[in-house]
């Protein structure tokens, strides 16, 4: 499959992490001239999911975006619980859950999403956005990773 590789970084597993890989693929797209405001959302869920679900004490979680033909976006977060995959089935949780709404979230914004496994203990979930739907011409190419201070870790 012929690819560009955008980006591959490997970030703590930490909600500072996490933020990271947000601020990351808005950088990476916008300079691009790409829009970014549904993947940098999408890639803020999974980062999450990853940070919250896939930690192990110690290990970091990865990030990749690449381009491929279509023009698509592909995202993938690999971490190392790869027992605990997404479910199967994305169902809206009940109106009163204050979480679990994150992959709902991917599903409505990818054109496609899934799960890989990889040699153990990796587990990679992936989304794929098409690049090529139109969209408003004011909306995604906004930076606003620097509108807003990002709290730093303690």
């Amino acid at each position: 499959m012929n690819q560009e590789i955008s980006l591959v970084a490997t970030l703590p597993s930490t909600p500072r992490g996490a933020r990271a890989a947000r601020a990351l693929t808005v950088a990476q797209l916008a300079q691009r001239r790409l829009p970014f405001d549904d993947a940098a959302q999408v890639v803020a869920e999974l980062a999450a999911n990853a940070v919250t679900h896939g930690r192990v004490r110690g290990r970091d979680f990865r990030l990749a975006l690449c381009i491929v033909p279509g023009p698509t976006l592909r995202i993938e977060v690999t971490d190392t619980r790869r027992e605990f995959g997404p479910p199967t089935a994305c169902t809206a949780p009940d109106s009163e859950a204050e979480s679990g709404r994150g992959l709902v979230l991917v599903s409505a914004l990818a054109a496609r999403w899934g799960t890989d496994l990889g040699p153990a203990p990796l587990k990679t979930v992936w989304a794929e956005m098409d690049l090529a739907s139109p969209i408003s011409p004011d909306r995604g190419f906004h930076d606003p990773v620097d509108q807003y201070p990002v709290p730093h870790d303690a």
